[in-house]
């Protein structure tokens, strides 16, 4: 007993050190979160009948308040709030940019537009409305959250000993090392989206809350890990270059292109639960469904076609800083020839050729 306790008091230090540095308001606020989100009563989904069309009141109304979905996402913002400030607070001279706050509080906010709005409302109910949350947990979202760098606030964040025993082992391992590489990432990503639309899974998942959540974090977990590398803000164990990056997302297209385009030329109804729920609202299953692919054939592309101007757009002002930092070092190699002339009239020349900058002319 003695050994276990020796093992894990390093652990035990750093989460006392975690819920210290969160202090006693914002572990006060989830405590009351908690609480408020378990005793509202929760939403549960009717299969068989569709709700009620949609209408102004409803879109203000239909809002969800399942623990979880509010749990994990006001906790994750509080926890990056506060490690933020704690890291500010230690490093004045070098705080954590803003941009990566806004970022990951509109990442969390985007995954609670898809699970807890009216969005999650109809979700079982129209396959389109079923899309447009696919789209935003796996375009949106996930791509805001790589943003806001959660890696590398979890480093900044946690003591020397923190990284070395617990952080950096499991980023440096086989498994995390392998989900990481670009291929990996993209091959999981492209497999989860072409297998949960074309398999028994999506129909199921439709009559199974558990089943739904799970393939939404199946969605967002895989979406992540295809964001990484791209986004390219975090530490990676396989760095990507610009034309890496942009070969990536070029073929990364085609992927969504395809499945939208499959799902919307589809002739017959892919998914029965649409076909046996009773609605006397809104398009057929068959027209729905075409809404659903054409969805996500032009939402997937138009994501893909603003990553690809952004990541060109990061590559331009990359190779622009690196052309002013050699223009730096030139002008400093210049400086010290020039000082070295003055020194030494007489080895100009040499100075100069060493250097590889032309020798200054003398006066007539």
């Amino acid at each position: 007993m003695h050994i276990c306790v020796r093992h894990f008091a390093p652990f035990s230090r750093e989460v006392h050190r975690g819920l210290t540095l969160l202090g006693p308001r914002t572990l006060s606020l989830a405590a009351t979160t908690v609480a408020l989100l378990v005793a509202r009563p929760q939403a549960v989904a009717a299969h068989g009948q569709a709700p009620v069309a949609p209408t102004p009141a409803i879109l203000i109304e239909g809002w969800s308040f399942l623990v979880d979905v509010w749990l994990p996402v006001l906790l994750l913002a509080l926890v990056y709030w506060q490690m933020r400030a704690g890291i500010n607070r230690r490093h004045p001279d070098n705080p954590v940019p803003r941009i990566r706050l806004w970022a990951w509080l509109a990442g969390l906010g985007v995954i609670v537009l898809a699970l807890a709005s009216p969005i999650e409302f109809y979700d079982t109910t129209l396959f389109s409305i079923h899309m447009v949350q696919h789209l935003l947990l796996a375009f949106v979202a996930a791509p805001l959250l790589a943003l806001g760098a959660p890696i590398t606030l979890l480093l900044r964040w946690a003591s020397p000993e923190a990284r070395r025993r617990w952080i950096l082992p499991v980023l440096e391992s086989r498994v995390v090392r392998f989900i990481a590489q670009p291929i990996i990432a993209w091959l999981l990503f492209a497999l989860v989206m072409w297998f949960t639309h074309f398999s028994p899974l999506f129909d199921a998942a439709l009559d199974d809350f558990t089943l739904h959540r799970l393939e939404h974090a199946l969605y967002l977990g895989t979406a992540l890990l295809f964001w990484w590398p791209v986004i390219g803000v975090d530490p990676s164990p396989h760095r990507m270059s610009y034309p890496g990056r942009i070969m990536y997302l070029a073929l990364g297209m085609p992927l969504s292109s395809l499945l939208g385009l499959v799902i919307f030329s589809a002739s017959t109804v892919l998914y029965p639960h649409y076909v046996t729920l009773v609605r006397d609202w809104g398009p057929t299953p068959l027209e729905d469904q075409a809404l659903a692919g054409g969805i996500m054939w032009a939402g997937g592309d138009a994501v893909f076609v603003l990553a690809l101007v952004l990541t060109v757009a990061a590559w331009l002002r990359y190779e622009e800083e690196e052309n002013v930092r050699e223009d730096r070092r030139l002008a400093r190699a210049r400086a010290t020839t020039t000082l070295a002339a003055q020194a030494t009239p007489g080895t100009v020349t040499a100075a100069a050729a060493a250097h590889e900058v032309p020798p200054a002319s003398s006066p007539d």
